[in-house]
């Protein structure tokens, strides 16, 4: 009886030093989680056996579970390396089925997908029609392979500085003042000029320039010509486009003024139309609203204060960003920014009855109960860091006192095979 109690304990001794040793082994695997044995005494009774003098039949072992405590977060400067900081698993999907894993060593495979070392591919909510993500069934993550498509430009806000002291430009001769003919090559026919770029349907680029004429005040006229009024002609591609749109400004103010020369602050803006033909690109027609309202005249210097339109060219995606939320974004070279889905998080009511699968990754059984899945940083779903990774939450010097305990627990059972076996060879010896 003593050399099988004794056994046991051997045996015993012998597996905490495969679990030490399977920890440390993976001191340096990104997502790994530790494990610790637990062992359980063993008694041999017979049923109604009330006898408070039998002896134990060894050790067991109770369960061999894992810890699941948080690794360090170790930053490696790759994009689409990510870590949970918090409670959850990624979701993977591959050719056995749905896994989870800490491990976020992610990568893109030829047909675009994120993917880990496995090929197993990673899980997001994806992009709904009005720009949310969806929450229902989840998808496969793809990089965008083709190139973000152009936008013709649509809206244009143009907010100037025009000074207050500027002159008509013209002479004075014998007769008065006499105002140039407005001429585009001719700096002498206009005060001030800016320039833009603005697209078409097809993402072609045409130069936009503005030129500010100060006008000469003329009660006379038809209309009349008020002071502090300014002409404002659009040339696109060298050629004038549409016709001179009238700026008034207020004398005491220096703030544009409403419904002047069909700059109206109340909502209505100039438009100007281009006509496919007109650009010589095939492309549809431009229709371009202007929007000068945050115009002023103040001081004695011209300035451009903001100069903005919506449009934009085709574009090549140059990179990927991943926030906190886990929402994952590719960005391109025409400045835009799309979203691809949101990492999707699963987190279980009993971790510890996940079925370990190898390749840092855990599968669900009866014990951990199923998956809920949710968004990183809502409820007790853990935060997404980019460009990182989860170290292993193997405590190095603990795994070496636990070595030395489960090598001191296998020498003493060891010692008492040795000594059993004295006292049956001396039972032996008796004559």
């Amino acid at each position: 009886m003593t050399f099988r109690t004794a056994l046991s304990g051997l045996n015993a001794a012998s597996t905490h030093l495969d679990v030490t040793a399977h920890n440390i082994a993976n001191v340096n695997t990104a997502g790994f989680k530790s494990s610790r044995i637990l062992f359980s005494d063993v008694y041999a009774t017979a049923a109604n056996d009330l006898s408070s003098t039998s002896t134990g039949s060894g050790v067991q072992i109770s369960s061999i579970s894992q810890k699941f405590g948080q690794g360090n977060i170790d930053f490696t400067n790759n994009n689409l390396d990510m870590a949970i900081s918090g409670e959850g698993f990624f979701v993977m999907k591959g050719r056995e089925g749905i896994v989870y894993s800490r491990a976020g060593a992610f990568s893109v495979d030829r047909e675009g997908y994120v993917v880990n070392d496995d090929s197993q591919r990673l899980q997001v909510y994806p992009v709904s029609e009005t720009g949310d993500f969806a929450t229902g069934a989840l998808s496969d993550l793809r990089l965008l392979t083709t190139e973000s498509p152009p936008q013709a430009t649509g809206s244009v806000d143009i907010g100037v500085n025009l000074p207050a002291n500027a002159s008509v430009p013209g002479t004075t001769d014998s007769n008065g003042f006499t105002a140039y003919a407005f001429d585009a090559t001719n700096p002498a026919t206009y005060n001030h000029a800016t320039s833009m770029t603005v697209y078409d349907s097809l993402g072609t680029p045409h130069t936009a320039t503005v030129y500010f004429v100060k006008m000469q005040a003329d009660a006379a006229a038809t209309p009349p010509v008020a002071e502090n009024t300014w002409t404002q002609r659009l040339f696109i591609d060298g050629t004038e486009r549409g016709t001179p749109q009238v700026m008034s400004f207020d004398s005491a103010t220096g703030k544009l003024r409403v419904g002047q020369g069909g700059v109206d602050l109340s909502g209505s803006l100039p438009t100007v139309t281009v006509t496919g033909a007109e650009l010589g690109t095939g492309a549809s027609n431009m229709s371009l609203s202007f929007n000068y309202i945050e115009s002023t005249q103040y001081g004695q210097q011209f300035g451009v204060n903001s100069l903005f339109q919506d449009g934009y060219t085709t574009g090549r995606m140059t990179g990927i960003e991943v926030d906190n939320s886990g929402v994952v974004s590719a960005r391109f070279t025409n400045g835009q920014l799309k979203l691809l889905g949101q990492v999707a998080i699963a987190i279980f009511s009993n971790p510890h009855g996940l079925q370990q699968m190898g390749e840092t990754q855990w599968a669900e059984t009866y014990t951990s109960g199923g998956p809920r899945l949710g968004q990183a940083g809502t409820s007790n779903f853990g935060l997404v860091q980019a460009g990182a990774l989860e170290a292993s939450n193997v405590d190095l010097t603990e795994q070496l006192v636990e070595m030395i305990t489960a090598q001191r627990n296998f020498q003493a059972n060891a010692q008492m095979i040795s000594t059993a076996d004295q006292l049956t060879q001396t039972i032996i010896n008796l004559r």
